[in-house]
C-alpha cells in the first residue's frame, strides 16, 4: 500500500502538471487574435492533448484506490501572471506567446522526466507515462521549432 501511496502522489503531481498545461494553452489561446488561426488550432490541439492526459492520470489514480488531483500549481498560476505581463510588454506578441508556452513544456517535461526516474511503476502505467511524455517532447519540439521560425521573420506582426 505504500508503494500505491507514492505512485498515486507522483500521478496526481502530472495530473496538477497537465491542468497547467491546459489552462497555460487556454491563457495562449485567448492571448492570440481570432486571425492567427495557426496558432489557435495548435493551442486549442495541446490544451485537449493535456485533458486526455488528465483523463487517463485519473483512471490509474482511482484503480490504484486514490483520489484524483483537480487542481493547478502556484507557480502553473504564477507562470500565467508573467505570461500576461510579458505580452503586455512585447513587441512580438506571436514569438512571446510562442517562447511562454516553451517555458510551460520544458516544465512538463521535466516533471515527467523526474516522476518516470523517481518511480517504479508497474508496466502499464509506466507505458502510459512513456507515451505521454513522448507527446510532451514532441509538443515542445513543435512550438520550439515555431518560435525559432518567428525568431528569423524581421517583422511579424499579430495581425496581418
Amino acid at each position: 500500500m505504500a508503494q500505491n501511496a507514492e505512485i498515486i502522489e507522483t500521478l496526481n503531481d502530472l495530473i496538477v502538471i497537465n491542468n497547467d498545461r491546459i489552462e497555460g494553452y487556454e491563457k495562449a489561446y485567448d492571448e492570440t487574435n481570432e486571425i492567427e488561426t495557426d496558432l489557435r488550432a495548435l493551442f486549442k490541439t495541446l490544451a485537449d492533448q493535456s485533458r486526455q492526459h488528465v483523463t487517463e492520470l485519473n483512471a490509474e489514480v482511482v484503480s490504484l484506490g486514490g483520489e484524483p488531483e483537480t487542481g493547478t500549481m502556484t507557480s502553473g498560476k504564477l507562470y500565467r501572471v508573467w505570461m500576461d505581463i510579458r505580452t503586455v510588454f512585447s513587441s512580438d506578441n506571436r514569438r512571446a506567446v510562442l517562447e511562454n508556452a516553451e517555458g510551460g513544456e520544458d516544465a512538463a517535461k521535466k516533471a515527467y522526466d523526474e516522476a518516470i526516474k523517481s518511480v517504479e511503476f508497474p508496466a502499464d502505467i509506466n507505458q502510459l507515462l512513456l507515451r505521454q511524455q513522448n507527446a510532451i517532447n514532441s509538443t515542445h519540439d513543435t512550438i520550439r521549432q515555431e518560435r525559432d521560425r518567428q525568431r528569423d521573420v524581421s517583422k511579424y506582426p499579430l495581425t496581418t
